[in-house]
C-alpha cells in the first residue's frame, strides 16, 4: 500500500511538471504566432508563413497535451495522433499557398523575414530549453519535443532564405525553403502519427 502511494505521488509530481512547462510553452507559442503571422502577410514571405502556422500547430499541441498530461497511454497516443495530423494540415496550407507563388512571382522584404526569424528563434530556444527534460517521459511529451525541435530548423531555415533573397533580389529562395519546410513538417507528422500508432497497438486499441 505505502509502494503504491509513493508511485501515485511521484507520478502526481512529475505530472504537474509537465503542466507547468506546457503552459510556460503554450503562451510563448500562441504570442508567436500572432507576431509572426503578421510579419509574414506583411513581408509577403511563404517561409514566415509556415514558420508561423507551425508555432499555431505547436499551441494546439501543447494544449491537447496539457489535456492529457495525467490521463492514459491510449488518451496520449491518440492526442499525439491527432496532434500529427495538424501538422501534416499546415503542411498543406503552406503547400496550397506556394503553389499560388509559382504562378505569382513577388519578393518577400527580406528586412522583415530575418528579423521576425531571429526573434521566433529566440523564443522556440526558449521552449527547447523547458522541454528538454522532459522528451522521453512518455509519447504525449515526445510529440511536444518533436514539434519544438522542428521549430529551431523553421527558424534557421527563414534566416537563410532571407539573406538567400537579399543576395539574389528574387523571391524563389523563399519559396525554395518553403518546400523544404513544408517536407519537414509531413515528415514530422507521419513520425507523430506512427509513434502514436505503435503506442496505441501496444495498448491493445
Amino acid at each position: 500500500m505505502g509502494r503504491c502511494c509513493e508511485d501515485d505521488s511521484a507520478l502526481e509530481v512529475l505530472w504537474e511538471r509537465q503542466r507547468g512547462t506546457l503552459r510556460i510553452v503554450l503562451g510563448i507559442n500562441a504570442l508567436m504566432f500572432a507576431v509572426i503571422v503578421a510579419a509574414a502577410v506583411y513581408s509577403g514571405s511563404s517561409a514566415l508563413l509556415a514558420d508561423s502556422l507551425d508555432n499555431l500547430g505547436d499551441a494546439l499541441t501543447y494544449g491537447l497535451s496539457l489535456y492529457v498530461v495525467s490521463r492514459s497511454v491510449a488518451a496520449k497516443a491518440k492526442v499525439a495522433a491527432f496532434k500529427g495530423g495538424l501538422i501534416l494540415l499546415a503542411a498543406c496550407a503552406v503547400a496550397v499557398q506556394i503553389v499560388h507563388k509559382v504562378f505569382v512571382p513577388t519578393t518577400p522584404i527580406f528586412e522583415v523575414m530575418g528579423a521576425f526569424s531571429l526573434v521566433a528563434l529566440a523564443a522556440n530556444s526558449v521552449c527547447l530549453y523547458l522541454l528538454w527534460r522532459h522528451r522521453r517521459e512518455d509519447v504525449n511529451m515526445s510529440s511536444v519535443w518533436e514539434c519544438s525541435r522542428n521549430d529551431i530548423a523553421a527558424n534557421v531555415s527563414v534566416f537563410v532564405a532571407a539573406g538567400a533573397v537579399w543576395a539574389t533580389g528574387s523571391g524563389w529562395p523563399d519559396i525554395v525553403v518553403a518546400v523544404g519546410l513544408v517536407l519537414l513538417l509531413a515528415r514530422s507528422g507521419v513520425r507523430v502519427i506512427r509513434s502514436a500508432a505503435r503506442e496505441l497497438g501496444e495498448a491493445g486499441e
